[in-house]
């Protein structure tokens, strides 16, 4: 059984994003240490992009930091294994955009990411249709798929039938962000998906509150937080201490959900 398995025994789960670099890189690492430590379930490891097209404004400025802080997906990689060396045992999702890993070389990229103890990737602008040669490369470790809440019902269909790993449900048309309130119909959306697919379903984007966190549970396999998660431990002065707390909160929130 792998971590991912695991983790989605106790379903729901509270799965944070954050980038490594940013605020510097050994905080990054200290920061994703204490969110796994206190709460999270899983971690969506950040590889940062220079044009990471499916972000928003908090999580684009982010990854801009840890760029001109010199970030790499060398050292990316090396700090996923210093978590593993730190005592981290949740699964680390790697998510970045297809022309880094495509310029580290596919099958070094995946070799290096396996040896440093990553489970899976989330590439945002890899299409299914083109992701043969990278799927062959990464072997056992899952590419997540993303589902929006504007793809065609077939494609639902097609893409939740050969999903691996989890599906990552996108909340909202557009780029990721935290929102006043959740999307009409997400429910539905989910149920939709769910009927087609042979992995759990967790939901991303617009999700910024422990509130909104509690409600998605109750009919997600698992609730993503991102631009929340970035922007509270980015702007505050103790960014392990607001890590803790972030997680904590959380995961209580999800906790408190009756998943079904």
């Amino acid at each position: 059984m792998t971590r991912l398995d695991t983790a989605f025994q106790h379903a729901p789960i509270f799965m944070p994003y954050f980038p490594l670099g940013y605020p510097t890189l050994e905080l990054s690492i200290a920061v994703i240490e204490a969110l796994a430590q206190n709460g999270a379930d899983l971690v969506e490891v950040g590889l940062s992009f220079s044009d990471p097209l499916a972000d928003g404004p908090v999580i684009q400025k982010a990854t801009q930091v840890a760029l001109q802080n010199g970030i790499t997906v060398g050292k990316s990689l090396a700090a996923v294994a210093e978590l593993r060396r730190r005592g981290v045992q949740i699964p680390l999702i790697l998510m970045g955009y297809y022309n880094p890993i495509l310029a580290y070389g596919l099958t070094r990229f995946a070799d290096a990411a396996r040896r440093a103890g990553a489970d899976g990737f989330i590439i945002p602008d890899l299409p299914p249709e083109e992701s043969s040669p990278f799927e062959t490369a990464a072997a056992e470790l899952p590419l997540i798929r993303m589902l929006a809440p504007t793809t065609p019902p077939e494609r639902i269909r097609q893409v939740a039938g050969s999903a691996r790993g989890f599906i990552y449900l996108v909340s909202v048309a557009g780029t990721t962000g935290a929102r006043t309130g959740l999307p009409s119909g997400l429910v539905d959306l989910i149920d939709t998906v769910r009927q087609s697919a042979s992995v759990p379903v967790c939901v991303g984007f617009g999700i910024g509150t422990p509130q909104q966190a509690a409600i998605v549970a109750q009919t997600a396999a698992g609730v993503i937080v991102g631009s929340a998660c970035v922007q509270t431990i980015g702007e505050s002065d103790t960014p392990v201490e607001t890590a803790r707390q972030f997680a904590r909160e959380f995961k209580k929130a999800v906790n408190t959900a009756r998943f079904h």
